[in-house]
């Protein structure tokens, strides 16, 4: 008898241990469990404080009249009258990193850096953003219209790339938006389509169409102000009437009376800036900074005008970026008035098409045919970007049949290395744009 109790003892001894070593590995793994939530909640959290970082950082930057200079970090800026952020849990730090290539090159880079902590986790994020420029659409207008007179996208047309207005599409027949390679919404700040034939017009818009959406305020002569100063020091500044030949070597003919060039050969500046500047006599305009372009680029170029651009001929890259995708000839034609297309600017002949391999920008007014209505011509190619304040007319069309009537057919591709990599010193949207996102 004395055994057998002995040995239920033990038996229950040995339960009591197993429930006790069981107890305690629960509770063990139970405090494991309470600590390893507790340590990804504070992950969480130093995550969700890095990117309030990145966000008031981003905002400040968004809000300097211009972009910071110098390569010297900025540690923890603030916003005159705007507290950071208050956070729930957590906390973080800001640092925004210029490019070391900033001094020297545009559109200018940064860095936006935001540590955030809680408890005993840290986590970075990383933002890099670059200055927008109006290079990064195919088409951008701040109206569709010239002198108020509707401006038509009609049958023929296609633009593929990236499209803005500030204004409503007019469209009649069946253009073409045939945006695939870089999908991006067609936008437009107006309610609806302006359709010449409702319910006839048939457009193809291979992406949605974003209506409503934000203006963007087009460009001033501040902001060309960048061009003006990298034309003054290192590049090239014209005043009054300038003709430029762009040549496959590299080099441009310049005939300019004022600084007596009459057809003289010179290599395009090493900083790709060139202005052409009112020619000012005591305290009124002697000559118009205007200048006439044509020929092959070699090289990466921006041309500023003080007043008017006018294409006198096929603008060319010397290597084509649509067959040689490692070219890195890029031309801007930046006029604070007019971009006109000359008359007399197809090689072939009236009848015949036209090529600009460009980013255009009208900033006063428009891009236009000189006198649109009074011949035919073929297909003018762009492959670049066109920015411009007044839609201008290219040509006329018949508005039964959407025939062309005059002028040109518009086929205008877009240049997508535009987007990351502009003209120099080409006009910036006063905005900036995510580059490239990641944390750790």
């Amino acid at each position: 008898m004395g055994h057998k109790k002995g040995f239920m003892l033990i038996v229950a001894y040995s339960v009591v241990a197993v429930i006790l070593i069981l107890v305690a590995a629960y509770v063990s793994r139970s405090v494991a469990e309470v600590r390893i939530a507790q340590r990804e909640k504070n992950s969480l959290a130093a995550l969700k404080a890095a990117e309030s970082g990145i966000d008031y950082g981003f905002a400040w930057l968004s809000l300097q009249p211009a972009p910071p200079a110098g390569v010297t970090p900025i540690v923890n800026p603030t916003i005159t009258g705007v507290p950071k952020p208050a956070l729930t849990t957590g906390a973080y730090s800001v640092t925004i990193i210029p490019n070391a290539s900033n001094p020297t090159n545009w559109p200018k880079k940064y860095e936006i850096v935001a540590v955030g902590t809680s408890g005993d986790s840290t986590r970075t994020v990383y933002y890099e953003v670059q200055r927008d420029t109006f290079a990064k659409n195919i088409w951008f207008t701040n109206t569709e219209s010239y002198g108020g007179t509707n401006v038509w996208f009609v049958t023929a047309d296609s633009l593929d790339g990236p499209v803005h207005t500030n204004d409503s599409f007019n469209i009649s027949g069946n253009p073409s938006f045939p945006d695939l390679i870089d999908p991006h919404p067609t936008e437009q700040c107006g309610p609806d389509i302006n359709y010449m034939h409702p319910g006839v017009d048939n457009p193809y818009f291979a992406q949605p169409v974003d209506f409503n959406v934000d203006p963007i305020v087009m460009p001033g002569h501040e902001r060309t102000e960048p061009l003006r100063t990298a034309a003054a020091s290192g590049g090239r500044v014209f005043a009054g009437s300038t003709t430029i030949i762009l040549n496959a070597d590299g080099t441009m003919n310049v005939t300019n009376a004022t600084g007596g060039y009459n057809n003289t050969n010179m290599p395009i500046p090493a900083n790709g800036a060139i202005y052409v500047q009112n020619r000012v006599q005591g305290n009124h305009i002697a000559e118009y900074g205007d200048v006439n372009v044509r020929g092959t680029l070699n090289g990466r170029l921006t041309i500023g005008a003080n007043d008017d651009v006018t294409i006198t001929g096929n603008v060319l890259y010397n290597n084509n970026p649509q067959t040689n995708p490692n070219s890195t000839d890029t031309l801007g034609l930046v006029a604070e008035g007019d971009v006109i297309i000359s008359q007399n600017a197809c090689p072939n002949g009236a009848n015949s098409n036209l090529t600009i391999q460009a980013a255009v920008m009208a900033m006063a007014d428009s891009f236009y045919l000189d006198n649109w209505t009074s011949t035919m011509k073929g297909i003018l190619n762009v492959y670049g970007g066109i920015t411009q304040n007044q839609r201008g007319p290219v040509g006329t069309f018949n508005t039964n049949n959407n025939s062309k009537a005059s002028g040109f057919s518009k086929n205008y591709l877009y240049d997508r290395r535009l987007r990351d990599a502009p003209p120099p010193y080409y006009p910036d949207t006063n905005r900036y744009e995510g580059a490239a996102w990641r944390d750790q």
